[in-house]
């Protein structure tokens, strides 16, 4: 079935916007001198341009700075970086040209493009519709350099960073192998790509390695010798908040290995990918309509509109690298942030724009920054709130005692050991719940022969979900929580396991293996 478009929109795409063969076309003035010239004056993207009609319905989101002129270096893949670069692997991105390209001494960077094309995101049937317009619209909300003002600001934070770099693609540049012509013209961003022990340099020095997300934490959920890094990681996710970064899923982040003095491996995250930082959406009529549907489409500005929406596509690892803070550390955090990211520092680290950019957002981008500052602690609580409500307790593939004492109406405090450890022993995991912030907390035994012990008489509690995994596990429930419901709850087998149940248990064993599932990596949602 065709989809037919009203009048009224079919004019408005005519009249608003510049023609779709413009799509990925930076108007370029190559710079006189000598060839090949070494500096550009470029546009991002100039057919993001709308007339009165289309900035009204769709926003003026970045327009003026998409279709700005601004000087870039040319890509010189022979100067680049010392040593030169030789092109990689073409990556797999839905809406970026990207690849991999190689330098002399073995590191790696990415090569992608500013602008985006979301068309493979969207069924066919939609592709030639007025949400496909839309939706391809939607990239102007993006500022196309922000990318470079964060550096700065990560370093003053004391969050690892990568150093981001702008280029222009000369029309007919050969040196990118297959995917040279799809960049040729194009405004390009040239990362660091931190995987890979040849990237290990400067204040990554001393790591023994960096992962991807997927890796560490499968690393992670195999033994207790691997832990995330939960205080660094905090830092880096209330400085996300701070950007308005809202696209910070698992697949954003890099890990550098630390060996510890005791044995253990500790991971540090590292950002990467801004492309979706100081983010401004909803100010036209259908933009408007989206970002109330969609929470994650939230603009950048002196207030914070939504936790939730900033946070909503980080949920997954969020979950996994954050169950172990408590309030009092994300304000310790957010206080010591305030401190660091000092106006001059923010004056400074806004100025990398590129001058033209500058003149026109500069100043209302530091005067954000500014604002977002003196209520980021504001903003921290809000996080934690959303944070622990629901909270996952996982334990590894050795086996782990999981001890949970409900010690007042107020505390419940959850701990895990070695199971074959003395109680003596370094907790592997110790937290403290207050059943007015948390609902829920969820413990997964994973593999081993694991043993969850609950104790304590009290009004109130959170509920304690226990998902025991796939070997032999032991249940020993000897508390009590005053109410008609059952606050513990047993998710197994209905075989191989030991249940000493209480007043409090819910045995809600089945037949299937279903209860066994645990997303280790992001890959079952």
């Amino acid at each position: 079935m065709r989809l037919r478009l009203p009048y009224f929109f079919t004019s408005l795409l005519v009249t608003t916007s510049c023609a779709t063969s413009h799509f990925f076309q930076p108007d370029a003035r190559l710079s006189p001198g000598s060839a090949p010239a070494d500096s550009a004056t470029v546009t991002a993207g100039r057919h993001y341009q709308r007339g009165p009609m289309g900035r009204f319905l769709l926003g003026k989101h970045y327009r003026r700075v998409w279709a700005e002129p601004v000087a870039l270096p040319v890509l010189d893949l022979t100067t680049a970086v010392p040593g030169g670069l030789k092109p990689g692997k073409v990556g797999g991105g839905f809406q970026t040209i990207s690849m991999t390209v190689e330098g002399a001494d073995g590191r790696t960077y990415a090569l992608r493009s500013v602008d985006k094309d979301p068309s493979k995101t969207l069924p066919k049937p939609l592709q030639p519709t007025l949400i496909m317009t839309v939706v391809r619209d939607a990239t102007s909300a993006a500022m196309p350099y922000g990318a470079l003002v964060v550096p700065p600001l990560a370093q003053a934070a004391g969050v690892y960073h990568t150093n981001p770099r702008l280029f222009y693609v000369r029309p007919d540049e050969q040196g990118l192998g297959p995917t040279s012509e799809r960049l040729r013209g194009k405004v390009v961003l040239l990362e660091e790509k931190l995987e890979g022990k040849a990237n290990i340099y400067g204040p990554l020095a001393g790591a023994q390695d960096l992962e991807e997300s997927e890796d560490v934490l499968a690393e992670r959920y195999a033994s207790p010798k691997s832990v995330l890094d939960e205080a660094a990681f905090l830092r880096a996710r209330l400085l996300d908040v701070w950007l308005g970064d809202w696209d910070r899923h698992e697949g954003q982040w890099s890990w550098a290995a630390f060996k510890q003095a005791d044995g253990r491996t500790t991971w540090r995250p590292i950002p990467q990918d801004r492309d979706q930082v100081f983010f401004r959406f909803d100010d036209g009529i259908l933009s408007w309509v989206v970002s109330k549907a969609v929470a994650k489409f939230r603009t950048f500005g002196p207030k914070f509109q939504s936790i939730e929406g900033y946070t909503r596509n980080a949920q997954f690892i969020d979950e996994r690298a954050l169950s172990g803070q408590t309030r009092q550390q994300y304000q310790a955090t957010a206080l010591d942030l305030q401190r660091r990211l000092t106006d001059a520092v923010i004056d400074s680290a806004v100025r990398r724009l590129p001058r033209a950019v500058y003149r026109l957002e500069g100043a209302r981008l530091a005067a954000s920054l500014r604002a977002r500052r003196a209520t980021l602690p504001n903003a921290a609580a809000e996080l934690y709130r959303l944070k622990a409500q629901r909270v996952v307790v996982a334990g590894t593939d050795e086996a782990e005692r999981f001890v949970v004492e409900r010690r007042t109406d107020s505390t419940t405090v959850v701990t895990v050991y070695p199971l074959e450890g003395k109680k003596t022993e370094q907790p592997l995991y110790e937290r403290t719940f207050h059943p007015r912030e948390t609902h829920t907390i969820v413990l997964h035994g994973l593999q081993g022969k694991d043993r969850f012990e609950l104790s304590g008489t009290v009004r109130s509690s959170p509920f304690v979900d226990i998902y025991g995994g796939p070997d032999d596990d032991t249940v020993e429930d000897n508390s009590h929580v005053a109410g008609l419901r059952r606050k513990t709850r047993f998710f197994d087998t209905h075989r191989n396991n030991t249940v000493s149940p209480g007043k409090e248990t819910k045995n809600r064993t089945v037949h299937s293996v279903l209860p066994h599932a645990f997303d280790r990596d992001g890959s079952g949602r």
